[in-house]
């Protein structure tokens, strides 16, 4: 009998209300980020975080995203918002993944194919893979080579990330065949804010429905 592949994973990123974390879960969500980044336009303080993770159901992934954050703010977090898994999305060292108290996901902007030279160095849970961008860390929207991506898989499970919408999802999956995918812009219908016909959209086509 031939052995199937698992279910491809998803992660919808830069959430900031309980409504669209809920829609998510009810899309069927394997896990939901929440990032802690202040420079970032979505934002949300633990105050927030800790009010929405009250209402999710049990075997939904909490992760907390973080840029060039201290170790020790990120153990307290974990604490205080119940998180699952910590998301390293800035220049953090190995050395300083292995402080972090539970799984990490060490994201990489993929500035061209030399970036991959980095992820070797890593003993972490998974590497997330997004689109390089000067000023930004994550959240812009745009894609890059997959090909790259699927030069990462020896390294580790791959997160494939960056300009993900409903259109292009399934020829990215099929490309790379990532561990998960992760999506922030490309189901929002203003920064921060979720579409529900989007995120419905996004599923299926990650699905193949």
């Amino acid at each position: 009998m031939a052995r199937r592949n698992p279910p491809i994973k998803i992660k919808v990123c830069g959430m900031t209300r309980l409504d669209d974390v809920l829609m998510a879960v009810d899309c069927g969500a394997d896990a939901v980020g929440f990032i802690f980044y202040n420079k970032s336009p979505r934002h949300v303080n633990e105050t927030t975080v800790k009010k929405i993770v009250a209402h999710l159901p049990p075997f939904v992934n909490r992760v907390g995203v973080f840029v060039n954050e201290t170790a020790e703010r990120i153990n307290r977090l974990i604490e205080v918002c119940r998180l699952d898994t910590v998301q390293l999305h800035g220049d953090e060292s190995p050395a300083f993944c292995n402080k972090i108290k539970i799984p990490v996901v060490k994201a990489f902007r993929m500035k061209n194919a030399d970036t991959l030279a980095s992820l070797s160095k890593y003993r972490v849970n998974g590497f997330l893979l997004d689109a390089f961008d000067e000023a930004q860390f994550g959240g812009t929207g745009q894609t890059f080579n997959w090909q790259w991506a699927r030069g990462a898989r020896k390294y580790g499970p791959v997160i494939l990330a960056g300009g993900l919408t409903p259109a292009n999802v399934a020829d990215a999956v099929r490309r790379v065949q990532p561990h998960g995918v992760d999506v922030c812009s490309g189901v929002e219908k203003s920064l921060g804010k979720k579409d529900p016909k989007k995120i419905k959209a996004f599923f299926k086509a990650v699905r193949g429905e």
